[in-house]
């Protein structure tokens, strides 16, 4: 009876990418489907547009999240960069940081086992979510700062972290 029970409920559960793009439209955000498994979607950040880009792996059992800025890395930088990413890396809990190499732009990465589980939930979704933009909003300005501010990876980290007490 419970093998019968199990089946049911399999029928029952919504294809990941289909969860992530209700999820994504319910925010009133744009998005367009590549594919059955990889879905893309455009975010008004506080400091730039940010895009998002979600792939569904079968095989895996996992959904990945990858999140890029719009900030070129100009080839001088890059092991400033580097070292920046190793540092901001070092104080998160959820995700990380890279270079999408091909297009010379910081990103945001992170996946989401879900083997065993019985699919994708809308909550996993918007937490996804909230930590991905949280962590990219956070960590924008340490990119700006190294890149066309002149500041070392540890200043701009430092600089994009202080936290304003007040109002001016």
């Amino acid at each position: 009876m419970a093998h019968l029970d199990i089946q049911e409920a399999e029928k029952n559960v919504i294809p990941p990418m289909d969860v992530v793009e209700q999820v994504v439209l319910a925010q009133g955000w744009r998005c367009s489907r590549s594919r059955d498994d990889e879905m893309a979607a455009e975010v008004k950040g506080k400091w730039c547009d940010y895009t998002l880009h979600f792939a569904f792996a079968p095989d895996l059992e996992a959904m990945h999240l990858s999140c890029a800025f719009d900030i070129r890395i100009p080839e001088r930088k890059r092991a400033e960069v580097y070292e920046l990413l190793a540092l901001v890396n070092d104080s998160m809990w959820l995700g990380h940081f890279g270079v999408w190499e091909s297009e010379g732009l910081p990103m945001f990465r992170h996946a989401l086992p879900l083997r065993g589980a019985p699919g994708l939930a809308p909550e996993q979704v918007e937490d996804l979510l909230d930590v991905t933009i949280s962590e990219c909003e956070r960590f924008y300005p340490a990119f700006q700062f190294l890149i066309w501010g002149g500041k070392k990876p540890s200043e701009a980290l430092d600089a994009a972290i202080i936290e304003t007490v007040g109002e001016a």
